[in-house]
């Protein structure tokens, strides 16, 4: 199943996408959130035939609704450590994005208010099914929803060059663009096999594929298991391949008026506006 929400900030419909078309699961559903994992919704929502549903179009929203957490592993591809000048760690990097990153998958990007060093990152996304505490790696897809395409935004100056962690960097409004859907794991055939690209005006800077995996989905996921209590809902972001803006010499950031496009196999593809904070 494709999960996908529609509908204005705030007020997006839960839906299923099948064959291009979005239908409308409001009426036996709440949201894609905590509750709706928790409860076995996925099990639920796999007995419905989408066709008896209303179609629906709009806005795409993120396609799971606000999460307890957003937990971001760090430099987790051996080619974007080494652009970075960073050596390849011997365990996942942990940060957090702020639950208020999240995004539809194309929403504008807020380049933050006297930003000049936003970057954009193409990363496959893991949302948690069940809550998951000390799981082993061979139990780890057991607690696995699905997988969803992410762009990871990042402020270089505030993340690298402000002090403390990374997360000053990561957690800006607009900066955790979900979606379009949500595709459950029996939709993706070898998680560890699928191609990602992306585009920022037409010109292609990234390119990968997730078997270049440092710490691949099983190993994360029991990792943090391991340091805190993953909730139903609960997003993990796998990190990103070389091609970041940082990368270069001299970097490239981007700026107004930029228009950003990723894809990964079998998770739809994003585009972005980016526009200036306007406060």
């Amino acid at each position: 199943m494709k999960l996908a929400r529609i509908g204005e900030e705030g007020a997006e419909k839960p839906c299923i996408y099948q064959d291009g078309t979005y239908y409308d699961v409001s009426s036996r559903f709440i949201d894609f959130n905590e509750s709706f994992f928790q409860q076995n919704g996925l099990a639920e929502l796999a007995q419905l035939h989408p066709s008896d549903f209303p179609v629906i179009s709009g806005r795409l929203g993120s396609c799971v609704a606000r999460p307890s957490k957003i937990v971001c592993v760090g430099l987790n591809y051996a080619d974007h450590a080494k652009e970075t000048g960073a050596e390849i760690p011997k365990e996942p990097i942990l940060f957090f994005k702020s639950t208020t990153a999240l995004s539809g998958p194309n929403d504008d990007i807020i380049i933050p208010k006297n930003s000049t060093k936003t970057d954009w990152e193409v990363e496959l996304a893991i949302v948690i099914g069940k809550k998951a505490s000390y799981v082993s790696e061979a139990d780890a897809y057991d607690y696995v929803a699905g997988y969803c395409l992410h762009n990871d935004l990042s402020e270089r100056e505030y993340q690298l060059e402000r002090g403390g962690n990374w997360s000053k960097g990561k957690g800006c409004d607009s900066f955790a663009p979900l979606g379009p859907y949500l595709a459950t794991k029996e939709e993706i055939k070898d998680v560890h096999a699928l191609n990602m690209w992306l585009d920022v005006n037409g010109k292609r800077f990234q390119t990968s594929n997730t078997n270049q995996l440092i710490f691949n989905v099983p190993q994360v996921v029991s990792y943090i298991s391991q340091f805190m209590t993953l909730l139903p809902g609960d997003v993990i972001s796998t990190g990103t391949p070389h091609g970041v803006g940082l990368g270069f010499n001299p970097p490239i950031y981007l700026k107004p008026g930029d228009v950003v496009t990723l894809g990964m196999d079998g998770l739809g593809e994003q585009k972005q506006l980016a526009k200036a904070y306007q406060g």
